[in-house]
């Protein structure tokens, strides 16, 4: 089963409220941002990693990088490393690669969510495809996925 399919089915059994939308061709979540007509803040980029004890999902605003020095001390982890694109074919083989949601119930992986994000509205994020987004309230994502909070990324510095 494609993975929008199973993301529906997971999203309706567990009654969330949410939206689907299609847009363009993105593959960075900025490039969804701009898609979507949104701030960038609101939408996720799911960040694979493997630290000490398996694979975790990150979750951090799209205006943020993954810094693995605070990873390391939020998580008490003695290494974390990201998870190279082929690992992520064979882990999200439903996926479309760099498009897997946020759901680490979905996969059996912990998820963590980047507090500058926890404190949105609204959250979006890739449902398996490079043009498919869900939309809901942070509040329903934390109630259906029920994350651990912690601080994960820092500003991007921009470069002209």
């Amino acid at each position: 089963m494609p993975l929008l399919e199973k993301l529906r089915v997971f999203l309706d059994e567990n009654h969330a409220e949410y939206t689907h939308t299609v847009h363009s061709l993105a593959y960075t979540a900025r490039e969804v941002a701009s898609a979507e007509h949104l701030p960038a803040r609101e939408v996720a980029k799911t960040v694979v990693i493997h630290g000490d004890n398996g694979y975790h999902l990150l979750v951090v605003p799209a205006t943020k990088l993954v810094d693995f020095q605070e990873i390391r001390m939020a998580l008490g982890f003695t290494h974390a490393r990201m998870v190279p694109e082929t690992e992520l074919a064979s882990l999200f083989p439903d996926c479309e690669l760099g498009a897997m949601p946020p759901m680490g119930n979905l996969y059996g992986m912990p998820v963590y969510l980047d507090s500058g994000l926890a404190g949105e509205e609204t959250i979006t994020f890739n449902a398996g495809t490079h043009r498919d987004v869900v939309h809901m309230r942070t509040s329903e994502f934390r109630r259906l996925v029920r994350p651990t909070i912690v601080s994960l990324a820092r500003e991007a510095v921009l470069w002209h």
